[in-house]
């Protein structure tokens, strides 16, 4: 199945409502006293992010029944399908608990191995990107996506490269990644707004050599991609998605405003566990 660019276009709109609709049930806890668990691989999982899934997956089953979703809290171990959806319904759960505002909901449509509409909404920032065939960011008005305007990567700065940076995830294979670049600048934030602030052309280059999943990047990959961007790994291309296999873990990835950074970076190869059984052949 291949979908149409109208088809795409479509999708890419109803997923930033989705999104919006979903920011609002976080910003409803963000603030708080959110309960939350620490999970096995120490992560946390709050009762806002279990309470934006289900209104995203509600959202979803509405308008695309037949479409399978893998979702980081209640269907991360689901098999992929030659079209399906990622979706962390609240990246930077760390950060969200902390007060801060640079959280976000991540909406990819997989086709095959790559995104081809995606929605990430930042409600603490009021701002909200999608793409489809073309990338776009709009304020977030009411709990909902306002003008859309097209946007695009820039080109190199003279002052020297905005590096992004995690506020918690900072490792010694990244540092040694952006020595490699130009970098005039280091800025701080969470969570996937990384690869659409690059995609709005203020930023330059995300580096993480640290343990990410699916759900956290596809959505800003697409948009990023879209915007002329790219997001590549170690062996210089670019990331693909329904690694079921893998658990839905990425190896070390870098997210360019530009191709021919890459030509200045050199990323870590990493060996990923794998499923035992029949799925391994599908981690090759």
């Amino acid at each position: 199945m291949t979908l149409s660019r109208d088809e795409r276009e479509r999708i890419a709109v109803i997923l930033a409502e989705i999104a919006c609709e979903a920011g609002e049930v976080l910003r409803a806890y963000h603030g708080g006293d959110c309960p939350h668990v620490i999970k096995p691989d120490g992560s946390p999982a709050s009762l806002a992010d279990h309470a934006s899934e289900s209104l995203i997956l509600a959202g979803l089953a509405k308008h695309w029944p037949g479409i399978p979703v893998v979702a980081e809290e209640t269907a991360h171990d689901r098999r992929p399908a030659d079209l399906f959806f990622l979706v962390d319904p609240l990246d930077g759960t760390k950060d969200f608990l902390a007060g801060n505002a640079d959280y976000s909901v991540n909406i990819g449509l997989i086709e095959g191995d790559r995104p081809v509409a995606a929605a990430l909404a930042a409600p603490g920032l009021r701002r909200v990107w999608s793409a489809g065939v073309e990338a776009f960011e709009a304020p977030i008005a009411a709990g909902r996506p306002g003008s859309p305007r097209p946007i695009s990567v820039r080109e190199r700065p003279k002052d020297g490269l905005v590096a992004l940076v995690s506020r918690r995830h900072g490792d010694v294979e990244t540092e040694a990644c952006l020595v490699g670049l130009a970098v005039g600048h280091r800025q701080t934030t969470s969570s996937a707004l990384k690869f659409c602030l690059i995609a709005s052309g203020e930023a330059d280059i995300y580096v993480r050599c640290g343990p990410t999943m699916e759900w956290d990047t596809a959505a800003g990959d697409h948009v990023l991609t879209t915007a002329g961007g790219c997001v590549l790994v170690s062996s210089g291309e670019r990331i693909t998605y329904g690694h079921h296999a893998l658990y839905y873990r990425n190896g070390p990835f870098a997210a360019l405003g530009q191709p021919s950074y890459a030509g200045s970076l050199s990323l870590p190869a990493r060996q990923r566990t794998a499923r035992p059984g029949p799925d391994l052949a599908a981690s090759t």
